[in-house]
């Protein structure tokens, strides 16, 4: 019998298989005991699960290329960490020599303590790692009874879960999984962001449906509207066709653009960076046609090393990177550690009572001056092979960009003594995350030549609600009046200091807000190279003498809904 779901749309596309329902482990387990001469025994068979889960984690990670091993690496790396925790297995053991439960309950009862322990903090995103740590003991629980996927039989499916970690979209996508639905989660989680980046049709927060869809039901997935429709009718098997063929030709058509400018209709031209940490990241930018690299996240380089990546390995990652655009500018962001970003070396602060509020970006890097000069060394030396630009993240006050630019300048001076060649003028840039540095944008415009804003972090601090907190969902959204009152203000602080600005976070790739972007006054945009045919079809059919008459009617409005109208209408009354 036909039914229809409503979620929340995260990832676009469309896609029909079979429901492939995973309940969450924890729910299923009831207590055992054991006796007292089936301890070891059942202490080797959760060993042997732990140890097979890790082995499963490794693989999938040696498995993962370019763009892909970056992204999910850094989750994967979080929940190795998290096998290794001795809060966590000295607990098992405890739970089966002393209190002789069963493995299976074990890991129920020490999940159900330490979710107490996560629950009790004040910091949303540490709340929020409770999820990995369910994933973990799902995991674990998968290997101990033998419920591991065969890959092959994922194939066509689709996945009906509660949640889906970022750790294992690569490795759904590989087993043949067509499409994601869950009954938790937010279309502004990592999991959603790497979804969209590996054209994964996912919708979220999609109410009951573990009560509601059982294994093999037939669904259509619509990652587009937020739809799920069970036992699907004729009239939902020919509108879902007719989906596929307007897809199709849409990619056809965004084909088309690779070669062409991006260009308003009013005939301003407007700057399309790519967001690049691999160098398939670069080919891809180079081959659609990317005015240069917006932001290289160099710690990802950091995050995937045993210890820290001396001068000579950066400096050939960075080189790379500069021969691959072909004479097209490449832009390093500095170290951005920190915050839920771990490096194996030890380098970010460990167990910080705030960490997105802590030593993060310039301020650590500042704080390790050695680690910084060595990067910076590194980059340098990479410009005597094209244009370059360095980016400072997390910056919140002039002194902090003083400093760098000194330090730029002692390491230009040490090369070129030593026989290096490194570029007459590099750029220095600023990133605007955070509040201060957006509002007092004015005092430290004249210290550097270009600023980005990184609208992920700045919308989540502007407004104290954490983007991966699903409780906030509603709440988060750049769809404020004083998100859009804030960039404006930036915009024509830049503007007035003859400072070019940019904008870099997850807005700059979503087409549905590039004419907002546009009214803003926002010339430079830097997104991944996986939607930037479908923004430079925006810019191609926008008006930019239209949407900027219509800026004041934007910045009037005093809601989300307001805002949404003004979209809806593309900037007309």
């Amino acid at each position: 019998m036909r039914r229809r779901l409503l979620g929340h749309a995260a990832s676009r596309g469309s896609a029909m298989g079979r429901a492939r329902v995973r309940l969450p482990h924890i729910l299923d387990v009831e207590e055992q005991r054991i006796t007292a001469a089936e301890v070891d025994a059942e202490l080797d068979r959760l060993h042997d699960a732990i140890h097979a889960t890790r082995k499963e984690m490794q693989d999938l990670r040696q498995r993962l290329h370019g763009a892909l091993s970056q992204e999910v690496g850094e989750f994967l790396d979080l929940h190795a960490l998290l096998l290794d925790d001795p809060e966590l297995l000295q607990g098992l053991d405890e739970l089966i020599r002393v209190k002789r439960y069963a493995a299976g309950f074990a890991l129920r009862k020490q999940r159900d303590r330490l979710a107490k322990v996560f629950q009790a903090m004040d910091d949303p995103y540490l709340r929020a790692r409770m999820d990995d740590l369910d994933h973990v003991i799902g995991r674990i629980h998968a290997h101990l009874n033998d419920k591991v996927a065969d890959p092959e039989g994922l194939a066509g499916e689709i996945l009906v879960s509660d949640n889906v970690a970022p750790s294992e979209l690569a490795q759904l996508q590989t087993q043949g999984v067509v499409a994601i639905v869950t009954a938790a989660g937010s279309p502004l989680s990592h999991s959603a962001i790497l979804a969209r980046s590996l054209h994964m049709p996912l919708v979220v927060g999609a109410a009951h449906v573990l009560q509601k869809i059982n294994d093999g039901d037939a669904l259509i997935v619509d990652g587009d509207s937020g739809q799920v429709v069970i036992d699907p009718d004729a009239k939902d098997l020919l509108e879902f066709r007719q989906r596929l063929k307007d897809a199709a030709r849409e990619q056809r058509e965004l084909g088309r653009l690779r070669s062409k400018p991006s260009r308003t209709v009013d005939g301003v031209d407007i700057t399309l960076y790519a967001n690049a940490e691999s160098r398939e990241d670069i080919a891809r930018a180079h081959a659609l046609g990317a005015a240069g690299v917006g932001l290289y996240r160099t710690e990802f380089l950091f995050l995937r090393s045993d210890g820290l990546p001396d001068e000579e390995t950066q400096f050939r990652v960075y080189r790379d990177a500069v021969l691959g655009m072909s004479g097209r500018a490449v832009t390093f962001r500095t170290l951005d550690l920190g915050a839920d970003k771990a490096d194996r070396a030890g380098l970010a602060v460990a167990n910080e009572d705030n960490p997105a509020l802590g030593v993060r970006g310039v301020r650590l890097t500042l704080a390790h001056a050695g680690v910084f000069d060595t990067q910076l060394r590194a980059i340098l030396r990479a410009s005597g092979y094209g244009p370059v630009r360095i980016l400072v993240p997390m910056v919140s006050s002039r002194e902090e960009l003083i400093s760098v630019r000194r330090r730029i300048r002692n390491a230009t001076v040490a090369l070129r003594k030593a026989g290096h060649v490194v570029a007459e003028n590099i750029p220095l840039g600023a990133m605007i995350e955070v509040p201060a540095a957006a509002i007092a944008v004015a005092s430290f415009a004249d210290t550097v030549d270009f600023l980005s804003v990184g609208t992920n972090d700045l919308v989540q601090y502007l407004l104290a609600a954490d983007r991966n907190n699903e409780a906030l969902s509603t709440l988060y959204s750049p769809l404020h009046p004083g998100v859009l009152r804030l960039l404006r203000h930036v915009v024509r602080s830049a503007a007035e200091a003859d400072t070019p600005v940019a904008v870099c976070g997850e807005i700059a790739g979503d087409p549905l807000m590039t004419p907002l972007l546009l009214a803003l006054g926002i010339t430079e945009l830097s997104l991944h190279p996986a939607t930037l045919l479908e923004v430079r079809r925006c810019i191609r059919e926008s008006d930019l003498s239209v949407l900027g008459a219509r800026l004041d009617t934007l910045l009037k409005a005093r809601d989300r809904a307001g805002i949404e109208r003004w979209l809806t209408g593309r900037g007309k009354a």
